[in-house]
Formats: structure tokens, sequence, C-alpha cells
């Protein structure tokens, strides 16, 4: 099960949402695990890009876990907010992400995990390939210095999770979790709710 320990607050909406019929405060955060989107109960109030503790254990600064939500749910401040707080995740990660540049195999015969990155053609690909042969990648800037003409790393990157937060990935997803499907979400409830 994909749970997250932390997460980056984009938006903090002291009465709540205007579509809500309960008046209490809710802030929007991003975890920073596997990039979920979730609406929490903050028992203060909260900063913008302010980090969290959302774990199982004693939380300061968070009542519950109020639900998880879609990118068409975000308010506009967290949707301003988001690349912002990706950008600042990964770059916490670059090892992680660099590690993936690393490792990342064939999905098909024809078609390379790399591939499914923005702007990653053929050219990038098969540059990658032959230079994490010679020796594995270091850091972002040791990619976009060995790889001609690679484009920012950082940035193919936080492109990359936002259309997979978006739900725009296909089928795969590399680095955040699905976004939950609303209708699967209250199928799954009803049907709990019938045991």
């Amino acid at each position: 099960m994909l749970t997250e320990e932390n997460a980056i607050v984009l938006d903090y909406l002291a009465r709540g949402k205007p579509s809500s019929y309960k008046t209490e405060a809710v802030a929007q955060v991003i975890g920073t695990e596997h990039f979920t989107l979730l609406e929490i109960v903050p028992k203060a109030e909260l900063k913008t890009m302010e980090e969290v503790y959302i774990g199982r254990e004693e939380r300061e600064k968070v009542e519950r876990i109020k639900q998880r939500i879609t990118y068409g749910e975000l308010t506009n401040n967290s949707i301003a907010e988001i690349e912002k707080a990706i950008e600042t995740i990964v770059g916490r990660n670059e090892k992680r992400f660099v590690e993936f540049f690393n490792t990342a195999g064939s999905i098909t015969i024809r078609r390379h995990t790399l591939e499914l990155l923005p702007g990653m053609g053929k050219k990038h690909l098969f540059s990658i390939l032959e230079e994490r042969q010679k020796k594995p990648f270091e850091s972002f800037s040791d990619i976009e210095q060995r790889v001609h003409l690679m484009p920012s790393v950082l940035h193919t990157i936080v492109k990359r999770i936002v259309e997979e937060l978006m739900g725009e990935a296909e089928k795969h997803y590399l680095f955040a979790r699905p976004p939950v499907k609303k209708e699967e979400f209250f199928q799954g409830r009803r049907e709990r709710e019938s045991f």
C-alpha cells in the first residue's frame, strides 16, 4: 500500500471550500513520496509550501486526512503552487530520480521507459543509454552535461509528474501514484457499505 508520511501544503482554506456545506478549515497538500493529492483538516493555520507530517503517528499540525483528491479538484492557488512543490520534492530526492535514469528499462521491444518523459526522443534515449553504460550518472547536471542537447532534467521530471497527476500518463505511472477515479472510489465505497 502506498502511504505518505509527509506532505507539502499547496493551499490553505481557513473557511473551507465555498462548495462545502460544512465550514471547517481545509488544506490541499501533495505527498512527498508518491505525489498523492490529499485534502486534510489542519489543527492550526498552515502556510503554502510548508511541509507537514501526515503519517499514522501523532500529528502536530494535522487533525485528519479528509480525502484523496484529483488534479481537477485542486483550487487555483494549489494549481499555481504545484510545480514549485514538485520541484522542491524532486530536488530533495535528486539521487532517486538520477537512479531512474541509470536503471530504466524497456516497456516493449519498440518502446523504452525513458521515452515516456516529455521531450525525450530516440536521439536522447540512445545517448542516455550509451552514456550510462560508460559510467552511471551522478546528478542532474551530470546527465545534462553528458547527453547532447538534453533539456533540464528537473523540469522534464516535474512536467511528467504533473501529466501523471492530471491523468494524462497513458497507463504508465513512473513517479506519481495513479489518480483516484471518482466513479471507482464511490463504487468501492458502495460495495464496502453493502457488506
